[in-house]
């Protein structure tokens, strides 16, 4: 290799990701490994998660997510080191020690901490003034244990060198850098970094009513001093490995805003640990009182600071990876709520003196009228308004109302249970349920609901957000930014580019899982199918337009724009539903007839598909396909069809009752994971394919999931007693507990350690339905606390 190649080459970490992350994750590397190899390779997350588990040994999603995390931040890394690397050479100042130590840098604060010194503006290190003063090969001399005269250094005329003492101090400083860079002793500061004795302490800052009185005089006089918020936290100390996500990220906003101060504190037994284990390195056994100053001031000056700086850098990482995943965890469960099926719903969006804009929807998602209730506007006749109201439930014959959660939620709760209660929607059995409305008022002025909703009054579009929320609360969510969904904790506090990755991803997930009929899904929904984008779904539904209609699923490689890799991806999540009789048409305006040749036994390879010349892929095979209908990939369905054979069934029954249990009997009889070598595939996949066939047409993964809290009643917090046993909804999940909605206009919260019950520990998400006692009521400040009783 050239000089010239030599010294533009990349320098590489000793280091492999695939090793860090499968160690920080518990798994294993080779699994780690294919993973990190189909991302790269354009694999969604979804299409992995379902139809790659032979590779991935079932890793659930949010593992593959963490994996995918991880291998992002590692390239970063990579690449940064690589950077300081030619930035240090270029100016002349890399050493070989320091080489060592940047490739075996894992972090990019232990990068930034090694690049610190060489910054342009920089006066750089002690260590390097030292070394300009020629003091470099007096250190290496006592290093390697010869003895040495300082005196031979004393230069009258240079400030740095006029006295034995100054020389020794430069030396000091050369050997202390020298110790600090040294990969032995960068791993002595990673085990402190771990060590379960590091104590965290918080004090109030001595200067914060100062400040709180300047900072009133400088803002707005009507915000308010939250200093009080940060009380628990003015005498704390706690050992670092027990604290919380959430007490980290309000320690840090405490601190950001100077109402307390925050320090690291380690123990002195880890100091003498690290100094042992230096003087075993580099004393050899000596004495040498050179070494071992150096030693000590390589621990007080270098270690401890950034040591203290990456242990809070690790804190806050893990924290905010934690409210992370809360948020997508809340998030979620939103999502895969239960459809509201069959039932004309009226939405209110609660007002006062601007009215309740209320909309009513049909069943199909339809508006079927809007209407401005002034229930609570003092200048309005209450008694008009309110049979305006028990009109439009009694004329469209809405079985449900649906509330938002907003300003008035209370007030109209309360006026629409007095009608229930007092039979004015007989003979109609109306309920209600309370919808989280948050981001509808974003959406009502969106590009999203102005093409939707066009001659739609804004105001209005809110209401039919709610309404089609408890319809289905997946297409009518994935109109909004997930950020404005609010289930998240500390939310503001975490990079908003981390945030919307995790949640994006997260939409994609739950989209892909419960698939979208590619005939009738809105762009809304398809472009958050994997491996489709914005451009892609536009392009389909183009095409759709155009064509009339999707036959089978190998159309999609007709859609401009949308090649192979994308079809393997998506292929999968989207259906063709309904194939039995809307094909005629079709048919009748086509002469091409294609051969359906017998199904191979063996995974067929995408080679011959590759290779289609354009005239075919225009031309796709026209006859539907009723595996079209299933979340079975088309990849597999070789397999599938000569599954579906030697049960002895036809493909054109699938989803029927008697072809559903002629399979289940099939499977009785043999056991699936005998038959993975007759089909010569996984297991995995052979027990996605069996579990497809026996679901029916209108299988949905949300079914099972807890639905909407419907009510007829209402009770107020003074009506509540400690001891009371009260049923409620889950309506956020946070690491410090969960609020459940019991009915009476406040959530209570669940305390993370009353979560246990006759069962054990349980763990609550989102949407579930709960059992819970009344421990403590403070009515003034609308406060409940409660413990679990039961999972219902």
């Amino acid at each position: 290799m050239s000089a010239a190649k030599q010294s533009d080459e990349k320098l590489k970490p000793v280091w492999r990701a695939a090793e860090i992350i499968a160690k920080r994750l518990d798994i294993s590397v080779k699994v780690t490994d294919n993973v990190i190899e189909m991302l790269e390779e354009g694999a969604t997350i979804p299409f992995i998660a379902r139809y790659r588990k032979e590779k991935t040994k079932g890793l659930e999603v949010d593992k593959l997510r963490e994996i995918s995390a991880g291998s992002e931040e590692l390239k970063v890394v990579e690449n940064k080191i690589a950077t300081v690397h030619q930035a240090i050479k270029k100016a002349g100042k890399l050493s070989k020690d320091l080489v060592e130590s940047l490739k075996h840098a894992q972090s990019l604060d232990e990068v930034d901490t090694l690049f610190a010194p060489f910054k342009p503006g920089h006066k750089g290190t002690l260590a390097e003034r030292a070394r300009k003063l020629g003091l470099e090969p007096m250190a290496l001399k006592i290093l390697d244990g010869r003895s040495v005269d300082l005196s031979t250094l004393v230069n009258k005329n240079e400030k740095s060198l006029k006295t034995v003492g100054d020389v020794e101090k430069g030396i000091q400083h050369i050997i202390a850098d020298i110790i600090a860079k040294d990969k032995g002793a960068i791993q002595q500061a990673r085990n402190i970094c771990s060590s379960n004795k590091v104590i965290l302490e918080c004090h109030k800052c001595k200067n914060t009513t100062k400040a709180a009185s300047v900072e009133k005089k400088v803002v707005d006089s009507k915000k308010k001093d939250d200093s009080y918020k940060y009380e628990q936290y003015y005498d704390y100390k706690i050992p670092v490995h027990y604290l919380k996500p959430h007490q980290i990220l309000a320690i840090n906003r405490g601190e950001d805003k100077k109402v307390i101060t925050v320090k690291i504190v380690i123990p002195e037994f880890i100091k003498n640990q690290f100094i042992s284990f230096c003087q075993r390195k580099w004393c050899r056994g000596r004495d040498n009182t050179y070494i071992e100053n150096s030693i000590e001031d390589a621990y007080d000056r270098l270690i401890v600071p950034q040591t203290c700086r990456s242990i809070r850098s690790e804190l806050t990482k893990k924290a905010e990876e934690a409210s992370i995943k809360v948020f997508a965890d809340n998030l979620k469960s939103l999502l895969l709520q239960p459809t509201v099926k069959g039932k004309t719903v009226l939405g209110i969006d609660p007002g006062f003196s601007n009215g309740c804009k209320s909309a009513v929807i049909s069943p199909t998602g339809q508006i079927l009228a809007t209407v401005v209730l002034y229930l609570h506007d003092h200048r309005s006749n209450k008694s008009k308004e309110k049979d305006k109201l028990i009109d439009t439930v009694i004329k469209h014959r809405c079985e449900v109302i649906a509330i938002g959660n907003g300003v008035g939620c209370r007030e109209t709760e309360k006026i629409v249970s007095d009608l229930i209660q007092s039979k004015h929607f007989k003979p109609l059995e109306v309920y209600y349920s309370i919808v989280d409305e948050s981001g509808a008022s974003i959406y009502s002025v969106s590009p999203e609901a102005q093409k939707e909703l066009t001659d739609l009054d804004p105001t209005l579009r809110g209401a039919v957000s709610i309404s089609r929320r408890l319809q289905d609360p997946l297409a009518e969510l994935v109109k909004i930014e997930p950020k404005h969904i609010g289930v998240g904790m500390y939310q503001h506090d975490i990079a908003e580019g981390k945030l919307k990755i995790s949640l994006d991803s997260v939409v994609e997930e739950c989209v892909s899982f419960v698939g979208v009929d590619l005939n009738t899904g809105s762009e809304c929904l398809l472009r958050r199918i994997a491996g489709l984008s914005s451009a892609k779904a536009k392009k389909i539904i183009e095409w759709r337009d155009k064509n009339n209609r999707f036959i089978n699923r190998q159309q999609l490689l007709s859609v401009k724009g949308l090649g192979q890799k994308s079809f393997e991806q998506c292929a999968g999540f989207v259906r063709i539903l309904n194939t039995d009789n809307n094909n005629s048409a079709n048919k009748a305006d086509s002469d091409i007839k294609t051969e359906v040749k017998p199904a191979s036994r063996k995974r067929k390879t995408t080679t011959a598909s590759t290779s289609k010349t354009k005239k075919q892929k225009m031309e796709a095979d026209l006859e539907p396909n009723p595996l079209d209908m299933t979340p079975i990939h088309p990849e597999s369905y070789h397999i599938a069809t000569s599954f579906i054979a030697d049960v002895g069934e036809d493909i054109s029954h699938i989803g029927q009752q008697d072809f559903i249990q002629n399979i289940k009997s099939f499977l009785n009889k043999h056991d699936v994971s005998d038959l993975t070598e007759t089909y010569s595939t996984g297991l995995p996949t052979l027990v996605l394919i069996t579990e497809a066939l026996t679901k029916t047409k209108s299988y949905d993964i949300r079914e099972g999931n807890q639905k909407p809290l419907f009510k007829q009643g209402i009770t107020g917090i003074e009506d509540l007693k400690i001891d009371s046993i009260l049923t409620g909804r889950v309506t956020n999940v946070t690491h410090f507990g969960a609020f459940v909605d019991v009915g009476v206009g406040n959530d209570a919260l669940i305390h993370s350690s009353k979560m246990c019950t006759s069962k054990g520990r349980q763990t609550l998400h989102l949407g579930d339905r709960v059992q819970v006692r009344v421990l403590n009521i403070e009515a003034a400040r609308k406060r409940i606390s409660v413990a679990l009783v039961d999972i219902l």
